[in-house]
Protein backbone atom coordinates (compact mmCIF):
# COMPACT_ATOMS: atom_id res chain seq x y z
CA UNK A 1 0.00 0.00 0.00
CA UNK A 2 1.43 3.58 -0.86
CA UNK A 3 2.43 5.92 1.83
CA UNK A 4 -0.35 9.07 1.86
CA UNK A 5 2.72 11.06 0.71
CA UNK A 6 2.82 9.03 -2.55
CA UNK A 7 -0.59 8.78 -2.87
CA UNK A 8 -1.26 13.01 -2.63
CA UNK A 9 2.01 13.08 -4.94
CA UNK A 10 0.15 10.71 -7.63
CA UNK A 11 -3.13 12.85 -7.37
CA UNK A 12 -1.11 16.13 -7.97
CA UNK A 13 0.50 14.66 -10.66
CA UNK A 14 -2.42 13.62 -12.02
CA UNK A 15 -4.22 16.91 -12.20
CA UNK A 16 -1.17 19.09 -12.70
CA UNK A 17 -0.56 17.34 -16.65
CA UNK A 18 -3.85 18.23 -17.95
CA UNK A 19 -4.71 21.37 -19.75
CA UNK A 20 -8.14 21.68 -19.04
CA UNK A 21 -10.11 20.65 -15.86
CA UNK A 22 -12.19 18.20 -16.85
CA UNK A 23 -9.25 16.38 -17.85
CA UNK A 24 -7.50 16.98 -14.27
CA UNK A 25 -10.94 15.51 -12.99
CA UNK A 26 -10.82 12.58 -14.68
CA UNK A 27 -7.36 11.77 -14.25
CA UNK A 28 -7.87 12.20 -10.71
CA UNK A 29 -10.24 9.58 -10.47
CA UNK A 30 -8.17 7.26 -12.32
CA UNK A 31 -5.31 7.85 -10.31
CA UNK A 32 -7.28 7.61 -6.91
CA UNK A 33 -8.72 3.98 -7.99
CA UNK A 34 -5.01 2.95 -8.86
CA UNK A 35 -2.86 4.82 -6.09
CA UNK A 36 -5.64 4.51 -2.88
CA UNK A 37 -6.26 2.08 -4.33
CA UNK A 38 -9.61 1.81 -4.65
CA UNK A 39 -12.12 -0.50 -6.77
CA UNK A 40 -14.00 3.32 -7.74
CA UNK A 41 -13.80 6.84 -7.62
CA UNK A 42 -16.33 9.39 -8.71
CA UNK A 43 -16.81 13.10 -7.80
CA UNK A 44 -20.02 14.34 -7.32
CA UNK A 45 -20.71 17.96 -8.22
CA UNK A 46 -23.02 20.44 -6.04
CA UNK A 47 -25.78 21.85 -8.80
CA UNK A 48 -28.91 23.64 -7.84
CA UNK A 49 -29.15 21.58 -4.41
CA UNK A 50 -28.39 18.28 -6.35
CA UNK A 51 -25.15 16.05 -6.23
CA UNK A 52 -24.57 15.04 -10.08
CA UNK A 53 -22.06 12.24 -10.99
CA UNK A 54 -19.20 13.83 -12.53
CA UNK A 55 -16.25 11.65 -13.58
CA UNK A 56 -15.63 8.16 -12.20
CA UNK A 57 -13.33 5.63 -12.84
CA UNK A 58 -13.41 1.15 -11.94
CA UNK A 59 -15.86 -0.73 -10.85
CA UNK A 60 -18.70 1.10 -8.13
CA UNK A 61 -19.24 -1.03 -4.74
CA UNK A 62 -21.31 0.80 -2.70
CA UNK A 63 -21.10 -1.54 0.20
CA UNK A 64 -17.97 -0.31 0.67
CA UNK A 65 -18.30 3.28 0.18
CA UNK A 66 -16.87 6.60 1.65
CA UNK A 67 -17.69 9.94 0.58
CA UNK A 68 -15.91 13.01 1.70
CA UNK A 69 -17.19 16.63 1.12
CA UNK A 70 -14.85 18.50 -1.39
CA UNK A 71 -14.98 22.13 0.38
CA UNK A 72 -13.93 25.37 -1.11
CA UNK A 73 -13.98 28.62 1.02
CA UNK A 74 -16.22 26.87 3.69
CA UNK A 75 -18.90 25.99 1.00
CA UNK A 76 -19.61 21.82 -0.05
CA UNK A 77 -19.00 22.56 -3.62
CA UNK A 78 -19.25 18.41 -4.37
CA UNK A 79 -18.07 15.27 -2.78
CA UNK A 80 -15.39 12.89 -3.39
CA UNK A 81 -17.06 9.27 -3.71
CA UNK A 82 -14.54 6.60 -3.27
CA UNK A 83 -15.13 2.30 -3.48
CA UNK A 84 -13.42 0.30 -1.26
CA UNK A 85 -10.26 2.41 -0.24
CA UNK A 86 -7.48 1.07 1.24
CA UNK A 87 -6.31 3.71 2.76
CA UNK A 88 -9.15 6.41 3.73
CA UNK A 89 -7.10 8.35 5.50
CA UNK A 90 -6.21 9.71 2.49
CA UNK A 91 -9.49 10.96 0.78
CA UNK A 92 -10.23 14.36 3.09
CA UNK A 93 -6.36 15.28 1.49
CA UNK A 94 -7.34 14.60 -1.74
CA UNK A 95 -10.59 16.33 -1.53
CA UNK A 96 -8.84 18.93 -0.42
CA UNK A 97 -6.41 19.05 -3.79
CA UNK A 98 -9.45 18.81 -5.85
CA UNK A 99 -11.39 21.55 -4.42
CA UNK A 100 -10.38 24.31 -6.93
CA UNK A 101 -10.44 22.07 -9.74
CA UNK A 102 -14.17 21.01 -8.33
CA UNK A 103 -14.94 24.54 -8.12
CA UNK A 104 -14.02 25.51 -12.14
CA UNK A 105 -15.28 22.22 -12.72
CA UNK A 106 -18.71 21.67 -13.73
CA UNK A 107 -21.95 22.91 -14.16
CA UNK A 108 -22.86 20.57 -17.78
CA UNK A 109 -27.10 21.66 -17.56
CA UNK A 110 -28.26 17.96 -17.07
CA UNK A 111 -25.94 16.21 -19.95
CA UNK A 112 -24.51 13.22 -18.49
CA UNK A 113 -20.93 13.75 -18.06
CA UNK A 114 -19.53 11.58 -20.63
CA UNK A 115 -21.82 12.70 -23.15
CA UNK A 116 -19.84 16.24 -22.70
CA UNK A 117 -16.51 16.98 -24.88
Amino acid sequence: MSTIATVIDAIRTAVEEPLEVDDALRAAVVAIVEEVPATWAGILFAEEGELVLGPEAGSQDPATRVQVPVIYRGERIAELVVDGPGDPTVLPAIADLLAEYCLVGWDTGGIPWEAVE
